[in-house]
């Protein structure tokens, strides 16, 4: 289910820029198709800016290597190289047999691999990215001190929460959240096609039959240490997939969502299924809605629980930090600081 790269390219001339294109759809142009068209004769002599390494095979669209090389491109410069088993490396070799001076790399490079953590995590570690969301307060908390959470969100904030789980393949809460807020979790924005795969972090199978999310269309995976008995049976009968793991930890889960296809996970909490997934380092971005609300009360949850970090110099820290606004929230994105680098550093073919 992992989806196409986002891929941008632009050409110059005497430091001035000549055409640009992006990959707009699945089946369509590619970046660099869509530039050399429209620089026409201008690509003769230019430099090729890219985000990521020219394809060199015939997919749904001819491959890009042999266009550029046609065009009389002089240079081309990519952020990173491709690892799709039919490329790795082999563009760029494609390149330079053809004379076409080729460099890897440079300033943005880490920003292109940010851009990609969706199509390049599954390909190079073997696992669905993560991305882990929560909104909170002001004060840090995911709800008061009775448990009320509805609404932290501003609605504009709940319509940019409802947009991220169009971009991820599947969306996974804890048996805490399910026996708290009963939630759909399903998608309501008609972007993506199909429902969203939803998916429960169930130790001692909680999880009641009469679910909400169960009564919504769409595959539901609920994992356990206890396969059998009633509630299992229960849940089955609803259509749920009830799966056994000797430990119900974030590594586990992940590869069966591997290994069932999924390659990009929203997780929504809550905070001890949070804490177990920045415990075990397995996240890779990290989305907060921020709404100017104090609710205050010492019993009052945040957003990531467990064991915490014992000092504040090894607290995992956010790279690429993009700040908006969502009606009256402050949303806030970014990558688990590394995560780029140890990318770049397996996609040097």
């Amino acid at each position: 289910m992992a989806p196409n790269p986002l891929v941008g390219a632009v050409l110059t001339r005497d430091g001035r820029v000549v055409a640009e294109g992006y990959h707009r759809r699945v089946g369509g142009p590619h970046a660099e198709a869509e530039a050399l068209t429209a620089a026409g004769g201008k690509a003769r002599g230019a430099t090729l800016w890219v985000t990521l390494e020219p394809c060199c095979h015939q997919g749904r669209t001819p491959p890009c290597v042999e266009a550029v090389v046609a065009a009389g491109v002089r240079r081309v410069v990519a952020c990173h190289g491709d690892p799709d088993p039919r490329v790795r490396g082999e563009g760029f070799r494609a390149l330079r047999a053809a004379g076409i001076e080729v460099a890897v790399g440079g300033p943005l490079a880490g920003a292109a691999v940010r851009l990609n953590l969706r199509y390049l995590v599954p390909r190079l570690l073997g696992r669905p990215q993560v991305t882990l969301k929560w909104a909170m307060t002001l004060d840090g908390r995911i709800a008061t001190v009775t448990g009320d959470a509805k609404w932290i969100s501003s609605p504009r904030g709940r319509e940019w929460g409802l947009a991220l789980r169009e971009e991820h393949d599947a969306i996974l809460v804890g048996s805490g959240t399910v026996l708290a807020d009963d939630p759909r979790l399903d998608r309501r924005l008609g972007r993506s096609e199909g429902p969203i795969v939803r998916v429960v972090m169930d130790r001692r199978l909680r999880m009641p039959a009469g679910a909400a999310m169960l009564d919504r269309p769409g595959p539901v995976l609920v994992y356990s240490e206890r396969l059998s008995g009633s509630a299992a049976e229960a849940l089955r009968d609803r259509g749920a997939v009830v799966v056994e793991l000797p430990a119900v930890e974030p590594e586990a889960v992940l590869a069966d969502l591997s290994a069932r296809g999924i390659g990009n996970l929203l997780v929504e909490g809550g905070s001890g299924i949070h804490g177990a997934f920045v415990a075990a380092g397995l996240w890779d971005r990290v989305a907060v809605d921020l709404a100017p609300v104090v609710v205050g009360g010492s019993g009052a949850p945040g957003p990531v629980g467990g064991a915490g970090t014992s000092a504040l110099a090894a607290a995992p820290r956010l790279e690429g930090v993009v700040v908006g606004r969502r009606g009256g929230d402050v949303v806030v994105e970014g990558a688990r600081e590394g995560c780029s680098r140890e990318l770049l550093q397996r996609l040097a073919f």
